[in-house]
């Protein structure tokens, strides 16, 4: 997927599979539960440490190429490395067409036009605002669902959803000033909000017991066949730069940041509890932010921390909403 916590395929809970696994992990007896905790505590912040620096490792990526090149790259890439990590986990690809219709919606939303829209939208903000900016995917998620799922999510979810949309506009101001792009701040927006449509498909449709790491993995490939075509009949290759300076970025981009969190988050959906597992959500612009200041020397003004804060703590209480579906 992109560079935001994969809550499309994994902590969105794309079968009913998972989330049983989940309660059943809820439930385990005590011996090695600490143990357990601790590793998937582990897990959940090396998953938010690898995304979170990724906006600033593509950014590094754009100085030698451009945004659709480099999302046509990385989902190749991405999607090649996950598929040998199914194949050798024994998964076969799935044949079902209504399986393959589902997942080809889910890439149209999020790994297509998101993820071509999040690498645009890198290129124009500095690092930090743009995933605190993406960030706030689950609370474009909670409104699209409560509109199409009617998912409801109590009076928390709801303040939720309040204190993260005022974030976003705290966090906004300077573009509205011209301190930062307000293209990019609504490209960024765009990106949020697809890749939320993604995740209320991915609750609704039957995807038959493909395990989630496996239907990430069609996604991208899907999506590659999309995305490439585009870029280069849109921008070509003549602005890129096919060099060592783009190939470490862009396997980073493509591998710890694709690859390996949706490994790790397939293992953490299992075992750990919903709000560990969420917890991604609010963890990744922390780390975001922390390295757009040390890769990029980015700092944010002071509407950005303040819309920032409120826009993570609106996801917090979002993610730690539990939905019931009336």
């Amino acid at each position: 997927m992109t560079d935001r916590a994969p809550t499309g395929s994994l902590t969105g809970r794309s079968s009913g599979q998972v989330a049983a696994n989940i309660a059943d992990a809820d439930h385990d007896g005590a011996g090695g539960r600490g143990d357990r905790t601790v590793l998937t505590l582990g897990m959940v912040a090396l998953v938010a440490l690898l995304i979170g620096a990724n906006y600033s490792v593509m950014q590094l990526a754009l100085r030698h190429t451009t945004p659709l090149v480099l999302t046509g790259l990385r989902l190749a890439i991405g999607g090649s490395a996950l598929l040998a990590y199914t194949r050798w986990r024994g998964e076969s690809l799935p044949r079902d067409p209504r399986v393959l219709a589902g997942i080809f919606g889910v890439s149209i939303c999020v790994t297509t036009i998101s993820s071509m829209t999040l690498v645009t939208g890198v290129s124009l903000v500095p690092a930090g605002v743009a995933a605190l900016l993406s960030s706030l995917v689950p609370v474009w998620t909670a409104v699209l669902a409560f509109g199409l799922l009617n998912e409801q999510l109590g009076r928390s979810g709801g303040v939720g959803v309040a204190v993260g949309l005022a974030g976003a506009v705290v966090l906004s101001s300077p573009a509205i000033e011209g301190d930062t792009s307000m293209a990019g701040v609504a490209i960024l927006t765009i990106s949020g909000i697809a890749w939320a449509a993604g995740i209320v498909l991915l609750r609704w449709w039957d995807f038959g017991g493909v395990s989630p790491v496996m239907i990430t993995t069609v996604q991208l490939l899907m999506s590659t066949v999309v995305v490439i075509p585009i870029a280069l009949v849109v921008e070509g290759t003549g602005s890129t730069d096919f060099s060592i300076d783009l190939l470490l970025p862009l396997l980073y981009a493509a591998i710890p940041s694709l690859a390996v969190t949706f490994a790790l988050m397939a293992k953490v959906t299992v075992e750990a509890s919903a709000t560990q597992a969420s917890s991604v959500a609010y963890l990744t612009p922390v780390f975001g932010v922390l390295f757009a200041w040390i890769i990029r020397d980015n700092t944010l003004s002071l509407p950005e921390w303040v819309g920032g804060g409120l826009l993570v703590v609106g996801v917090m209480l979002v993610t730690g909403a539990r939905p019931a579906i009336s």
